[in-house]
């Protein structure tokens, strides 16, 4: 099942706190409310993760707006799973996430980018970074 990460929940917050800023320094935006009761109820029971299939209506659709602004896929066109890699030296992604990607939910997505950031071997990230800016 695919799980959104507390950090993108974060990065969601943040987007929509510059996108919509509290006009008197305690009213929230309800795209920020929603989001805040989820990393609220998150942080409160030491979760990392929520289900994305679990996300309230309004929070998931905050969320979603925040991550339709970011890369869709971390493809620097140079892809070595055409040559027979497990994983691609360019971006990082196995075989098969490389096969599917356009089928993933954009929770699934996230998850990839998270472990190829957090893993930070992939060309994208050093000899090639130019490429991905």
């Amino acid at each position: 099942m695919a799980a959104i990460h507390i950090t993108d929940v974060e990065a969601a917050i943040n987007w929509w706190r510059e996108k919509k800023p509290s006009p008197d320094g305690i009213t929230l935006a309800p795209e920020l409310r929603a989001l805040a009761e989820v990393y609220a109820l998150m942080v409160f029971y030491r979760e990392d993760e929520a289900a994305e299939s679990g996300f309230p209506k309004e929070a998931y659709a905050a969320w979603k707006a925040w991550y339709d602004t970011q890369p869709d896929t971390p493809c620097i066109a140079i892809c070595s799973t055409s040559q027979g890699d497990a994983e691609c030296k360019g971006c990082g992604r196995t075989f098969a996430e490389v096969q599917h990607w356009t089928e993933m939910s954009p929770a699934e997505k996230r998850h990839v980018w998270r472990r190829i950031t957090l893993e930070g071997d992939a060309w994208r990230f050093n000899r090639y970074a130019e490429r991905a800016a």
